[in-house]
């Protein structure tokens, strides 16, 4: 056995401090932890500390248990020997030095912290035979699917650090679709193997993947890992997958390319993610970055995503399962990361019906993000996302919306009467499948360049309630478009658009107030319609309104104030 506590009590980067054995050491990592741009004192909500996991100075290397760098030869028995004898004698810190690993699912264990030098480049193996079918999560259901690349469930003081990578060869995995390839790109792809769907428009890395997600009704309808064995390939893990674990660390490290979700910590108590690096191809079909999945009490501080969905996601459960469960992803700060490609930069939903609340996000910026701030969910979810807190959001080259709700996601979208601005959708009673979506604001927002700037899709059982938006500054093609709210502010708002249009379109709202809004290169400032328009009130900065600024149904002219 190589001791290497030395080296660890002075190497530069160490972040934490522990107890053992009457002596002060530390545990290894990149860099120190980041100073958060917040304190839990300042919050808008009691929060407590969250705690972070501990460990004995006793380290293991991989090396002494076996392991090959640099050779296509698994380690998989190695690493999770090393994992589990540390684990049994106490906890401790197992080490992969500097080099190619590769290995099958790696396991994780109590009181351990899996440390990846800088230079350790660990690839998980794309012979599937490594990867049991199991009960395990997928997209807020209990499914089966294959077993993680790394695993955790049921933990406690457990951690991933250093500055390796992490590899989920998700490549072998993962289907894809010809609209997002070049055609060089795609002709390259067809030619290195598998199977086209039956329109030409999908490639899969094999039949048995492309019947398990085209043609599922030929699957077993009792399905057991016996015989879904031939469609694994169509039932693809998350790449690092925390079940129910506590006092949970992924600092420094990178996690890349995975089958489907790269990390997504589920259940979990007293979570800290900082300076990750997690990345996926753009193209990488649910490649999100994170998804923090009915969790509580955590930081996510200092990361940086570069992914083909999502990027940093809270989620709680979906539909029935979900409320069922009824876990809320709660208690989180979530500061000072970077967004590159992603579907959405910052995302609530959908698959949220455990509810979300009490968050604080603060200092992220996107850059060339699908879309920035995205809240998203439909009928028969359920769930409430309440008490959101988000300031100091920066974003450029955004090519859809800065700020998106959408409560018809995966659902026919409400049509819009083109004369009046009325929505077109039916109002059916509220239960307990109603997404509800309120107390959310909005402070210091920058958008340098969107397609629109704000985009809110309520429904009219539940519209969405109580949302401040303050001091922000916008410019995007289009403007503001509000459907279905209820108690909405605009305050100091600064909007210019690329392309003529209406300012801002509110359509079957209550309670809408701008103060000190100002805009510029619109045809028209406002459009207001929707027959049960209640309660608005205008205001403008430099700008007196009038009658060619605004177009009003007249049914509701009564309900509009404009004031100087």
């Amino acid at each position: 056995m190589v001791n290497i506590k030395t080296i660890l009590l002075v190497c530069a980067g160490m972040f934490a401090t522990v107890s053992c054995s009457n002596k002060t050491v530390h545990v290894a990592g990149n860099t120190a932890k980041p100073k958060s741009t917040v304190s839990i004192a300042t919050l808008p909500f009691k929060m407590p500390e969250v705690q972070l996991p501990k460990f004995k100075a006793d380290t293991l290397n991989i090396l002494d248990f076996g392991a090959i760098p640099n050779t296509e030869q698994l380690c998989t028995k190695a690493v999770n020997e090393a994992i589990k004898k540390c684990s049994e004698s106490g906890g401790g810190v197992v080490v992969i030095p500097p080099g190619l690993w590769t290995t099958g699912p790696i396991q994780l264990k109590n009181n351990v912290n899996l440390h990846a030098k800088n230079g350790a480049y660990v690839l998980f193996t794309s012979d599937l035979s490594q990867y049991k079918l199991i009960d395990s999560y997928f997209e807020g259901n209990k499914v089966l699917r294959c077993e993680s690349p790394i695993m955790g469930i049921n933990l406690e003081n457990i951690a991933i650090t250093g500055e390796g990578i992490f590899d989920g060869n998700g490549s072998k995995w993962r289907p894809v679709k010809i609209s997002k390839m070049t055609t060089e790109q795609w002709k390259t792809l067809v030619n290195s193997g598998g199977v086209l769907s039956k329109d030409g428009k999908t490639w899969y890395p094999s039949e048995g993947s492309r019947i398990g997600n085209e043609e599922k009704d030929k699957l077993p309808k009792n399905a057991t890992p016996e015989n879904m064995e031939p469609y694994k390939q169509a039932l693809r893990p998350v790449m690092v997958s925390l079940v129910n674990c506590k006092k949970l660390l992924l600092d420094g490290v990178t996690f890349q390319n995975s089958p489907a979700w790269n990390v997504n910590p589920l259940m979990c108590e007293n979570v800290t993610l900082s300076n990750l690096t997690v990345r996926n191809p753009w193209y990488s079909q649910n490649g999100d970055g994170l998804d923090l999945e009915s969790c509580r009490i955590g930081t996510v501080t200092n990361c940086r995503f570069d992914v083909g969905d999502d990027a940093i996601c809270l989620k709680s459960g979906k539909d029935q399962e979900g409320r069922d469960r009824g876990k809320p992803t709660e208690l989180f700060t979530i500061t000072n990361c970077v967004v590159y490609h992603g579907h959405g930069g910052f995302v609530i939903g959908s698959e949220m019906s455990g509810g979300v609340r009490n968050i604080f996000v603060k200092d992220l910026t996107f850059i060339g993000t699908d879309c920035g701030l995205r809240f998203k969910s439909v009928r028969g979810r359920g769930g409430v996302v309440e008490n959101i807190w988000m300031e100091d959001i920066k974003m450029s080259n955004i090519p859809n919306d800065a700020i998106n709700f959408n409560l018809y996601y995966f659902s026919k979208t409400a049509s819009e009467d083109p004369l009046t601005g009325e929505m077109i959708v039916d109002k059916i009673p509220v239960s307990e499948t109603t997404p509800a979506f309120k107390n959310m604001y909005f402070k210091n927002i920058y958008v340098d360049g969107a397609q629109q700037a704000i985009k809110i899709m309520g429904i009219p059982e539940m519209p969405v309630e109580n949302i401040q938006f303050k001091n922000m500054v916008l410019r995007s093609d289009a403007g503001i478009q509000v459907n279905y709210v209820s108690n909405i502010e605009f305050d100091n708002v600064d909007l210019k658009l690329k392309k003529s249009g209406f300012a801002a379109r509110l359509t079957n709202g209550q309670k809408i107030n701008f103060k000190g809004f100002n805009s510029t290169g619109e045809n028209q400032v406002f459009l207001v319609g929707g027959t049960t328009t209640k309660e608005v009130n205008l205001n403008m900065k430099n700008k007196k309104l009038n009658d060619k600024d605004l177009k009003i149904l007249e049914s509701i002219k009564d309900e509009v104030k404009v004031t100087e």
